[in-house]
């Protein structure tokens, strides 16, 4: 017989350990504090050395939710990786395999830029729910800085780099009460990590081309309005599927990309501040990583705890964005 439910049993989280906060951006591009932090309430965000990689800060996140879902690596039957940064561009899901020591996982990376973690967290319930994998590994991790031109005041204020993660079990009891996602690429060229390529002869009338990838261009103004009207809009949707309704919401984690964001989508909801978790004040907008670093900080913190209902959201490049309600624990 299959368990076909899923609870969440461990979370865990990496940062690197370089800091760079806003006083000492204003050495780097013409901005301030104050107009960074009222804009977007970042204060500081954590920097990946050139020596540290995206393999190693996911490692770093797994092996603390392996340990705190009390299991082994060799027990996981998948990893899943969401990222935008791999180290490698075929992907960094089965390097991170090898460094846990999970000999038994299949590994891959799933791209959704910042709905990553919620797009990878549906993807692991369909294997466990059709009974295939019971121990699934889900990592959020992205070093955004790679990709970030540093010269743009507009958005080098925003991102940071880290990794979180969480292990899903198979189960009697299904705690994943809904989910829905959602995709426009209609919008896409709001947000984008684009392909920079030149024409290369390579023989007469044979052209390839080389190239690389431009940093981060984002449309502010789009992004925050796209973020303020969906994600409401999804987390109802995903309330409906999982017969709820918001008051029933113990704790509200979104995607860390801008507090005005987090304070708009909170206050369209009625979900009072105290519900809401948010730490992007230490570490901006990490991408993939933001909903399960703030996860596992809370959870940590002893304010997320056993059977508490987690609403979380993600939104981003693609456009993409998503929402699923668990409850947290066993």
């Amino acid at each position: 017989m299959h368990n076909l439910g899923i609870t969440i049993t461990g979370s865990g989280s990496a940062v690197p350990a370089t800091s760079l906060d806003n006083q000492r951006l204003t050495e780097l591009v013409e901005t301030t504090d104050e107009w960074i932090t009222t804009r977007t309430g970042i204060c500081q965000r954590q920097l990946a050395l050139p020596s540290e990689s995206l393999s190693v800060l996911a490692t770093d996140a797994s092996k603390q939710a392996i340990a705190a879902a009390g299991i082994k690596a060799e027990d996981l039957d998948l990893i899943l990786l969401a990222t935008s940064t791999p180290d490698d561009l075929f992907g960094s899901a089965c390097q991170v395999q090898a460094q846990l020591g999970a000999t038994k996982a299949v590994a891959f990376d799933l791209t959704a830029a910042c709905s990553g973690f919620v797009f990878g967290l549906v993807t692991a319930a369909q294997y466990i729910r059709t009974g295939v994998y019971q121990n699934v590994l889900l990592i959020g991790a992205d070093i955004l800085s790679r990709w970030v031109d540093w010269e743009d005041r507009r958005t080098c204020v925003l991102f940071g780099d880290g990794a979180g993660a969480v292990v899903l079990q198979a189960s009697i009891s299904d705690r994943l009460l809904g989910f829905a996602l959602k995709s426009d690429g209609a919008q896409n060229h709001h947000l984008n990590v684009g392909y920079a390529g030149s024409s290369k002869e390579l023989l007469p009338g044979i052209n390839v081309t080389k190239g690389a990838y431009q940093p981060i261009t984002m449309n502010g103004k789009e992004v925050y309005r796209f973020a303020v009207q969906k994600v409401p809009e999804i987390i109802d949707k995903a309330l409906f599927q999982a017969n709820l309704n918001v008051d029933d919401i113990d704790w509200l984690v979104l995607h860390q990309a801008n507090q005005r964001i987090i304070d708009a989508v909170a206050q369209r909801l009625n979900i009072p501040e105290h519900k809401v978790i948010s730490n992007l004040a230490h570490y901006g907008n990490t991408s993939a990583a933001s909903i399960p670093l703030a996860l596992d900080e809370a959870v940590r913190q002893g304010k997320i705890k056993p059977n508490d209902i987690v609403a979380i959201s993600g939104f981003g490049a693609g456009l993409t964005w998503g929402a699923a309600i668990f409850q947290w624990g066993r």
